[in-house]
């Protein structure tokens, strides 16, 4: 049984990781994760001191100021010895009358109108950050070479794994360069496949993208939302799949949310937001404000939106979100209930069977479905596996951070027992049921997975998949099946999908299909795993890959990679444009694991969170240390990269260790630590940060915030030359999640500290931001954007370690 979509809704709130984690499909419901694609998402393209409490209340104080009433109209010059000649910084209005209190420290908020989006001011800065960006990108010479040969290494046609509704099979498919990946269905596996839903026809420049979907248990209907400009927002649309009829019900305000049909066809669960109040005109994408009293509704196929019948609410909780499945048997609905992005939930059910007059005599009654609490506590997670009748099995890290298999009895709630336990070391990643009673378990151990088939009564090991080295993902299997395939990937495996087949007892694994790119020769490269130490003496998994025998003089490029936060597991996957770097860059690739993961469990993730956050800046600097020690690279070719939360990290560390590293690339980071809780869904991140609001947290955050960081690094010792890495920040203009204002507050923090404030700075590498139009936080970005993208910010690290382009 699928996991409740809320752990669907929790990793769409996540800020996004390099790497999909395993995902288990089911044909009863297909979820699909916010960054559903594979070798095609965005994911393949991007791998994506501290201050005194003294000193705090003006940590800037050697900044020059300007009156809160002035426009500047004019750039202030400083010096760019990577580029050859001067770079014209746009100045930024700051106002010095911003100043808030946090518990007795004063800290100054100068850019806190680059908050509205929708200010002239801001678009202004804006449209002046870009010019600046394409002037120091016509610099980049090897820009076009990149494109051109990303786009050729990443034309091949791609899949997912099928899974099966009804009596068809339904997969999805890139040709290669299509900008969505399209939905086909079939009615067997060797019939001929046929479209049932391109996305690449909603809009012309592929910006419309599918962000989830689900197909009725008999095959009859496809509902699936679609999002436009790379927004969370989604609105649900439904297709009568015999014909292709796009049906005229129409659901808005959708957000963080699976579709889950009952067993009759009639209707489906889904969650959403209350509509904007009346009057307000909002580019939904582009708004700032919380998003908060989430709902779960069941909308009647046939029916108008307002009629739906909302299930669940919780006024005292306004930051709890809900989401809803049905078991295997049609029988249960399970809600469950999150108020964050910890791996923790509550779980209630309802029995549908026992409702008289079905879930039809509840429309325009003003009563929730009657709900019974299993769970009334947020210390866990909960994640249905299967049940027989009342008899469930569920994934769970209660009193077992690396995660197990219980069983309990809903007539007995109290009486919990193991089924699978806890590994000594390796984390039980996923499961799922098949062939009746067997389970199809997802193990990782050291960062690369292992697949297992065990008995579901028992829970002992039956059989042991051969799986290479590398990442599981796309396991789509039934209970009612026999068969079930998975996909897999490598750093030099595009991708194999394998059929297994359980009818004989062994395991029979097939290849099914196998991804082929054209013009790339895995022999010419090498993936290894390496385990260095952090400062604490922790031992830190990483992996490096680059071409084959090369000489560990320290002369190569290198590109660093981390993410180090939320539970999210970093495991290894094909990238076409990684293996561009590799190839024609001489470029050495690096993935480091660090602590704030769930690498290695629950454990693992708690060492990176809260207090604990700057174990993943000391981890990941450690690794940055011994690439250098190691000889793979020196500091002036080291360039760092993250998205997202992994922005937060390259940001935290260009201000800790700006001595490090020759250039810097943060993605969509949640650059201001004390006020993020404040925008869409910025709430949810407290449980791994922390929140400026409490008094012990804000002493956390101050010491790291990119935003309140920022320092001359010659000021800080005399005669020391160092100064910033070469730096680009990447946001985009739709991203509701990690909104932009975090990397356009510290962009602009970052000219005025280092570059426009002086005459002659030191700081002649360039600080720069890339902000994209009509994309958002990563998820459903055209595959066009997507390289183009990957081109600008490889080209700028290129030119910034000078890196050489060999054909």
């Amino acid at each position: 049984m699928l996991k409740a979509f809320t752990h669907h809704a929790r990793s769409q709130i996540f800020a996004f990781g390099a790497v999909p984690a395993t995902r288990f499909r089911f044909t009863r419901r297909l979820r699909l994760n916010i960054f559903r694609k594979s070798s095609s998402s965005s994911s393949s393209l991007l791998l994506n001191e501290t201050l005194s409490n003294r000193r705090v209340s003006n940590p800037r104080p050697y900044c020059s100021s300007s009156s809160s009433s002035s426009r500047p109209s004019s750039a202030i010059m400083g010096s760019s010895s990577v580029l050859g000649e001067l770079l014209h910084y746009p100045l930024a209005r700051r106002d010095d009358s911003v100043v808030e209190d946090y518990h007795g420290v004063k800290i100054a908020d100068p850019y806190r109108w680059l908050e509205d989006p929708d200010a002239e001011e801001v678009k202004e800065f804006v449209q002046n950050q870009v010019k600046l960006t394409d002037s120091v990108l016509a610099k980049c010479e090897t820009k076009e070479k990149l494109r051109q040969n990303i786009t050729a290494l990443f034309d091949h046609p791609r899949y997912d794994s099928p899974f099966r509704r009804g009596d068809k099979y339904f997969y999805f498919h890139n040709t290669g360069l299509q900008a969505q990946d399209v939905l086909y269905m079939q009615d067997d596996l060797d019939a001929e496949a046929v479209v049932l839903l391109d996305p690449n026809t909603l809009s012309d420049d592929g910006t419309v993208a599918l962000n989830t979907l689900s197909v009725s248990e008999d095959g009859k209907y496809l509902a699936y939302g679609l999002s436009s400009s790379g927004s969370d927002w989604v609105t649900i649309k439904l297709i009568k799949i015999d014909d292709k009829k796009v049906e005229p019900d129409t659901l808005s305000w959708v957000k963080f949310s699976g579709i889950t049909w009952t067993h009759d066809s009639k209707g489906f669960f889904y969650g959403r937001y209350p509509a904007p109040k009346d009057g307000e005109d909002i580019d939904a994408g582009t708004e700032t404000n919380s998003n908060l009293y989430h709902e779960l509704y069941y909308h009647f196929v046939g029916s108008d939106q307002s009629q739906d019948i909302l299930c669940w609410r919780d006024s005292e909780n306004p930051k709890y979100m809900f989401g809803a499945e049905v078991t295997d048997d049609g029988k249960f609905l399970i809600m469950s209930i999150e108020e964050g992005c910890d791996p923790v939930n509550k779980l209630y059910y309802c029995d549908l069977s026992s409702l008289s007059g079905g879930l039809e005599s509840f429309r325009g009654s003003s009563s929730f479905l009657p709900f019974i609490k299993l769970v009334d506590t947020l210390d866990a997670q909960y994640s249905v596996i299967s049940n027989d009748d009342t008899l469930f099995t569920f994934l769970t890290n209660k009193d077992a951070p690396k995660y197990k298999l219980v069983r309990v009895d809903l007539k007995e709630p109290n009486s919990w027992t193991d089924v699978v336990e806890e590994h000594e070391k390796d984390v039980l990643a996923s499961a799922c049921a098949v062939n009746g009673n067997q389970l199809v378990t997802c193990y990782m151990s050291d960062v690369k997975h292992i697949l297992q088939i065990r008995d579901m009564k028992s829970g002992s090991l039956l059989h042991q998949l051969p799986v290479d080295i590398g990442s599981v993902s796309d396991v789509s299997a039934r209970r009612k099946d026999n068969t079930f395939f998975f996909s897999f990937t490598s750093f030099l495996t595009p991708g194999v999908i394998y059929k297994c087949d359980l009818a004989n007892g062994a395991p029979e694994v097939k290849v099914f299909r196998e991804v082929a790119v054209p013009g790339f020769d895995r022999e010419a490269f090498q993936a290894t795993q390496v385990f260095y130490p952090s400062k604490d003496g922790t031992k830190i998994p990483m992996f490096i890959v680059a071409k084959k025998d090369i000489k560990l003089d320290g002369s190569h490029p290198c590109l660093l990679y981390a993410y180090g936060g939320f539970n999210i597991s970093i495991t290894p996957s094909f990238s076409a444009s990684r293996i561009v770097l590799n190839k024609h860059l001489g470029a050495v690739f690096c993935i480091a694991n660090i602590r704030g993961g769930g690498e290695y469990g629950e454990e693992w993730h708690k060492a990176g969170s809260l207090a604990n956050k700057q174990n993943c800046f000391d981890d990941f600097i450690s690794g940055a240390e011994y690439l250098v020690s190691a000889g793979y690279t020196q500091p002036s070719k080291l360039c760092i990269e993250g998205g997202s939360n992994g922005g937060l990290l390259v940001g935290a560390c260009i201000n800790q260790r700006p001595d490090l590293y020759g250039c810097a690339l943060a993605h969509v980071g949640v650059m201001d630590m004390l006020r993020f809780h404040k925008f869409t869904i910025g709430h949810a991140w407290t449980t791994d940060y922390g929140c400026s609001e409490n008094e012990e947290e804000f002493h956390w955050l101050i010491k790291y915030s990119p935003l309140h960081n920022v320092k001359r690094p010659w000021e800080q010792q005399s005669g020391n030359s160092v100064q910033y890495p070469s730096t680009m920040l990447l946001t985009a203009d739709h991203d509701d999640r990690v909104v932009p204002l975090h990397s356009l507050k510290l962009l602009a923090t970052l000219q005025h500290v280092l570059c426009t404030s002086l005459e002659n700075s030191p700081q002649t590498n360039p600080i720069i931001g890339r902000i994209e139009v009509k994309a958002g936080h990563g998820a459903g970005r055209p595959t066009k954007k997507m390289i183009d993208e990957a081109a600008d910010r490889y080209s700028f690290m290129a030119k910034m370690v000078n890196a050489q382009w060999t054909e």
